[in-house]
C-alpha cells in the first residue's frame, strides 16, 4: 500500500474552520482574536494557512456545494430543527463550536434542502442569552444579531461589506436613558462592534 506523501495537507476539520471565523473577525477586534488564537494554539501563520485552503476550497470550480462542505469539514450536524422563516419552513443544521461553547454554527435550508439561506452563529437553543439593556451591554463577542434586534427594536438588517458580514441599525438606550441611533458589525453573526448612528 503506498504511503501517503510527506506534502499532503491534512484533512481540513472542525479546528481549521473556526481559524477561519477568527480570521474574518479579527480586521474588527485583533486583539480577541489573538487571544482566541492561542487558546486553540495555533500560529498566525497556521490561521493564514487554514484561510487559504478554505478559500480553494470554497472557489474550486468542481467544489462541494455548501452544505457538503460543511458536513465535510465539521461532520455529521449536531441538532437538525425546523424553523420558520416568514411564509417558508426551514430546516436549521447546527454545529457545535470549541471557543464558544453557548453557540453554534447555523446553516439555515430552504425547502427540500437545496438552498443555503444564513451560514453564522446562533445562541444555542439551550443557552440562555445575555441580558440587553443598554448599549453598554453591547460588548464585542456578546450577542448574536437575532438577539441584537430582539433587545432593541424596531432593527433592520443591513447589507455588510462580505458576505460574511452583516450591519444592523436599531436605537438603544445609553447608561443615563438616553436613546440614540446605533449600527452594530457582524461578522458570522456574532457581534464585532458598535458605532453611533449620526443619521436615523
Amino acid at each position: 500500500m503506498p504511503r501517503p506523501s510527506a506534502t499532503t495537507p491534512p484533512p481540513f476539520g472542525p479546528l481549521d474552520f473556526q481559524l477561519i471565523l477568527l480570521r474574518r473577525m479579527a480586521d474588527y477586534n485583533p486583539v480577541l482574536v489573538d487571544e482566541a488564537r492561542r487558546e486553540l494554539g495555533v500560529s498566525q501563520a497556521e490561521m493564514r494557512e487554514a484561510n487559504r485552503r478554505w478559500q480553494a476550497m470554497v472557489r474550486a470550480p468542481r467544489g462541494r456545494g455548501a452544505v457538503a462542505r460543511y458536513r465535510s469539514v465539521l461532520g455529521a450536524p449536531g441538532a437538525r430543527i425546523r424553523r420558520q422563516v416568514g411564509d417558508l419552513e426551514c430546516e436549521a443544521l447546527l454545529w457545535a463550536v470549541q471557543l464558544w461553547p453557548e453557540l453554534r454554527f447555523e446553516v439555515l435550508l430552504a425547502p427540500g434542502g437545496a438552498a443555503v439561506g444564513n451560514e453564522w452563529l446562533i445562541r444555542a437553543p439551550e443557552a440562555a442569552g445575555p441580558e440587553l439593556r443598554t448599549v453598554e451591554d453591547l460588548r464585542p463577542w456578546s450577542a448574536t444579531v437575532d438577539e441584537v434586534g430582539r433587545a432593541f427594536p424596531p432593527a433592520r438588517l443591513l447589507e455588510g461589506s462580505a458576505p460574511t458580514r452583516w450591519r444592523l441599525a436599531f436605537e438603544a438606550p445609553d447608561a443615563g436613558g438616553v436613546r440614540r441611533p446605533y449600527v452594530g458589525d457582524f461578522t458570522w453573526g456574532l457581534l464585532q462592534d458598535v458605532s453611533h448612528r449620526p443619521h436615523a
